[in-house]
């Protein structure tokens, strides 16, 4: 299924209240439980990433949650070695259906 976008929805970017209205024009749900779904996606989200666990959504991509060793980097501006601590990242992986998508 593909969503089409809302009139007004600039190309550049996608805001959540985008999304919201997407899902409001592309089903029977109103814009108070879209923002709804949303939200509820996002937190599901958030909440699995916190605890360290994967997401993979089958066609989109993957997230993970990875750890940092401690590192050094460069400032460019004063041109010196800054230390960069170590920590956790987030990292996604496109799926082969999203990468087909976007170079269409």
């Amino acid at each position: 299924m593909i969503i089409s976008l809302p009139s007004g929805v600039k190309e550049q970017e996608m805001i959540k209240n985008d999304i919201a209205l997407a899902i409001e024009k592309n089903s029977e749900f109103n814009r108070a439980k879209s923002l709804l779904i949303v939200d509820g996606i996002l937190n599901a989200l958030k909440e699995t990433l916190a605890k360290n666990q994967k997401i993979e959504i089958r066609g989109f991509g993957s997230f993970r949650v990875v750890n940092k060793k401690t590192g050094y980097g460069r400032d460019i501006r004063r041109k010196k070695q800054i230390k960069i601590e170590k920590g956790k990242r987030i990292k996604f992986r496109a799926g082969q259906e999203l990468k087909n998508r976007v170079e269409k």
